[in-house]
C-alpha cells in the first residue's frame, strides 16, 4: 500500500516536473490513550502507523514553486517571497504555514515542487495534517540542507497548523508521525518533548480503528474554546497547566468555575493519570488494567470533556456487548471520526461485521474498519 503511493507520487511528479525526485515518507498515527492532555503538558501514548502521506519533492529552477494534492485534483503556484494563508480550510495552508515557519527561522530555502497524496482516512483523527506538515518540513531540510534536527521540525509543523490552518493544536501528532518506532508506542511527556518507547506485543489480542464516517463541523471552534477553558483554569490554580495541578487543587476553586468547565479540567487531570497506568499496564501485560483504562478514558470524553457525539458513543457501546473486546474509546479532537478497540485477534472479523451492521441499522450509514500496524516515523525513501 506505502509502496504504490511512493510509485503513484514518483511517476506523477517525474511526468510534470521531468526530474527525479526525493522521496519522503509520513505516517499517520494512533493514540492508544491521553487524548486533549498534550495541550495541557500532560502525557499522551500515541504510535506511528503504516497508512501515512507520501510527498515527491524536489528542487525548482522556473522562479515558481507548485505544489499538487493528488488526492484532491488540485495544485497550486506560489511565490516564496509572498506568502499568506489561503481562506481557511485550504490544503496548502499546511504547505504555506510550513514555509512560512521555516523562514521565520531565518533559513533560506529555494523554489521547490511537491507532489503529494495519503492513505489516511479523512476525518479519522489520524492526524493527516501532522502527517502532510512532517513530509514538507522534513523534504525541504533535506533538499536545502537546513541542519533542523527532528525536534525543530514538529515545532515547524505546530506553529504552521497554529499560525496558517487556525488550530491551536498540541505537539503529538506532529511528535507521533516524526518520532514512531516500528512495534513501539510512545509514552511521550508533552513537557519536556521526551518519550520512552513501549514495545507492543498484544500477543492473542490486536487494535482495531473503526470510523464513523462523520465529522461534525463543531470540531474546529470546540477544540479552541477546550484549550482556552483549560488554560484559564491553570491561571486561576497559579499553575502553568493542568499538569501541575490534581483532583485536591481542583476542588479548592469549584465555587470558582462553571460546573462545566470543572468536570473538564478534572477530565484533563484524570486522563494524564490513566496515561501513566497504561504504560504500567503494558509493561506489566496487564491487558484487562489496559481495556478498562481505555474505556474510562471514552467516559470522561463523552461526559466531562464532551467532545464525542451519538455516532462514536455506539460503537464504543457495541464493544462493550462484546466480551472480546478489552477497552474502546474515540480517538482524535472527537466529533466524530474513529474508535479504537483492543479485541482479541480471532474474533476481530465477526466483532466488525456485527457493529458495522449495528451502525447501518441505527445511522443509516456505513462505517469503515481498519487495521493498522505500528510503523516507523518519517523518513526519506531511498
Amino acid at each position: 500500500m506505502k509502496q504504490d503511493l511512493l510509485k503513484e507520487v514518483k511517476r506523477s511528479f517525474k511526468k510534470k516536473f521531468k526530474k527525479e525526485p526525493l522521496l519522503v515518507f509520513s505516517p499517520g498515527r494512533i493514540n492508544i490513550i491521553g487524548e486533549h492532555t498534550d495541550y495541557n503538558g500532560g502525557f499522551v501514548f500515541p504510535a506511528a502507523v503504516d497508512k501515512g502521506i507520501a510527498a515527491a519533492i524536489e528542487k525548482s529552477d522556473t522562479g515558481k514553486s507548485t505544489a499538487i494534492a493528488l488526492d484532491l485534483d488540485s495544485n497550486i503556484e506560489f511565490d516564496l517571497n509572498n506568502l499568506k494563508p489561503s481562506k481557511q480550510g485550504s490544503w496548502e495552508n499546511y504547505v504555506f504555514g510550513v514555509v512560512a515557519e521555516i523562514q521565520n527561522r531565518n533559513k533560506v530555502i529555494g523554489d521547490f515542487n511537491i507532489v503529494f497524496k495519503g492513505n489516511i482516512p479523512g476525518g479519522a483523527g489520524m492526524s493527516s495534517s501532522a502527517a502532510l506538515e512532517n513530509s514538507v518540513v522534513y523534504g525541504l531540510n533535506e533538499l536545502f540542507d537546513l541542519g533542523l534536527t527532528k525536534t525543530e521540525m514538529i515545532l515547524i509543523s505546530q506553529k504552521a497548523e497554529h499560525n496558517y490552518v487556525g488550530v491551536k493544536c498540541g505537539i503529538m501528532d506532529q511528535y507521533a508521525s516524526m518520532f514512531g518506532i516500528q512495534d513501539n508506542a510512545l509514552l511521550l511527556d508533552c513537557r519536556t518533548i521526551e518519550s520512552t518507547p513501549y514495545k507492543i506485543d498484544f500477543k492473542d489480542h490486536q487494535l482495531l480503528l473503526i470510523n464513523t464516517n462523520v465529522k461534525h463541523s463543531l470540531s474546529d471552534s470546540a477544540y479552541n474554546d477546550r484549550r482556552s477553558a483549560c488554560e484559564s483554569i491553570a491561571e486561576l490554580l497559579g499553575v502553568n497547566t493542568l499538569r501541575d495541578a490534581s483532583e485536591e487543587d481542583l476542588e479548592k476553586i469549584i465555587d470558582k468555575v462553571t460546573p462545566e468547565n470543572y468536570q473538564k479540567a478534572l477530565y484533563v487531570i484524570q486522563e494524564i493519570a490513566r496515561t501513566q497506568k497504561a504504560a504500567q499496564a503494558i509493561t506489566d501485560n496487564d491487558l484487562e488494567k489496559l481495556g478498562a483504562l481505555i474505556y474510562a478514558s471514552h467516559n470522561g470524553l463523552q461526559h466531562q470533556y464532551k467532545v464525542s457525539c451519538d455516532e462514536l458513543d455506539f460503537l464504543v457501546n457495541q464493544a462493550k456487548k462484546n466480551k472480546s473486546v478489552l477497552g474502546a474509546r474515540m480517538m482524535g479532537g472527537g466529533f466524530g471520526g474513529c474508535t479504537i478497540n483492543l479485541i482479541e485477534r480471532d474474533k476481530v472479523q465477526e466483532f466488525a461485521e456485527s457493529a458495522a451492521k449495528a451502525y447501518k441499522n441505527k445511522f443509516n450509514k456505513e462505517c469503515s474498519v481498519y487495521f493498522i500496524e505500528l510503523s516507523e516515523g518519517t523518513h526519506v525513501v531511498k
